[in-house]
Order: structure tokens, then sequence, then C-alpha cells
């Protein structure tokens, strides 16, 4: 099939959308419902929080003067144009998985940006723990983040394994 007849990956944006909206809509109730800090109990090992986050991930920079804000939000800004341009040059149908997953990082890149442009800062809620070991908060745009990582390598593994096999 000829490029100009197959439908780029730019049709998974959708899925981008999706994962935006969804994360501002909850980050929203989140700040809306919750005191900075409050508590509330959903599972024995899983909590809601309302916590603010000016660094990356695991709050990394964080503690930083506020350079970071910027820093994060260039990088977030170029994985959206980077990712949009490599999706425009994938088959949508040939390489779902592909566009799936990197739909949704740039979905949670575009999720967290905002915030930072907005407030300044990143709404975190989602708080997982064990037996007294908590693991950092985190919102719905790191899951979605995550997930398409995973995703991303799991194509790159089936990929190796088609070329293998």
């Amino acid at each position: 099939m000829s490029a100009m007849h197959r439908a780029s990956g730019l049709w998974w944006l959708p899925v981008t959308v999706l994962v935006v909206a969804l994360d501002q809509w909850t980050k929203a109730l989140v700040v809306r419902h919750i005191v900075y800090h409050g508590v509330v109990r959903l599972l024995p090992v899983l909590d809601l929080t309302l916590t603010y986050n000016s660094g990356a991930a695991f709050s990394f920079l964080a503690e930083e003067s506020g350079w970071q804000r910027w820093l994060f939000t260039a990088l977030a800004l170029a994985v959206a144009v980077l990712i949009t341009l490599y999706l425009w040059r994938l088959d949508a149908r040939r390489q779902g998985l592909l566009c799936l997953a990197l739909s949704l990082i740039m979905g949670g890149a575009i999720g967290n940006l905002i915030d930072r442009l907005r407030i300044g800062h990143v709404v975190d809620f989602v708080l997982a723990h064990w037996h007294g070991a908590y693991f950092p908060a985190f919102n719905l745009a790191d899951s979605a983040i995550t997930v398409g990582a995973v995703l991303l390598l799991i194509d790159v593994w089936r990929e190796r394994g088609a070329r293998v096999g």
C-alpha cells in the first residue's frame, strides 16, 4: 500500500486527547475534593492524596529553585513534537501497538505539561503502599507514560522476535 493510501499513525491522536482530558479531569476532582496531604483510603494498599511535584518522576529536582519547570516544559514540548512527527510516518494499522504506546506517552507528557504551565507544578494523587513502604505519589498522566513505555518495550521485543524468527 502506498504512503498516500495508508492511514498514518496520527489516526491514534484521539488516544492522546483522551489521556489529557482524563488526566486533567481527575486532577481537578482531587484538587476540589481532597485537602493538601489529606488521605482517602481506597484499598489497604492504595490511597488518594493531594500532593504537588515541581520536579520530575520521583520528585527528581523538585527542591531546585524553579529552573526545572522550564527544563521539563521544554522536554515535554520536544517529546510531543517528535512523537507527532514520528506518528505521521507510521502505519496506523500495521504498527498499531507502537502508535498506541507513543500516543499514551505523548498524552501523559502533555497532561503534566499543562499543570506545569498553568500552576507551576504537577498534581499527584495516587499513593500506593505496602507494609509501610510508600511509592511516590503519581497521577493518570504518569500512568499513561508508564503503560506507553511498557507497550513500547513489548513492541520492540515483538519486532525483534519477528526479525529473528
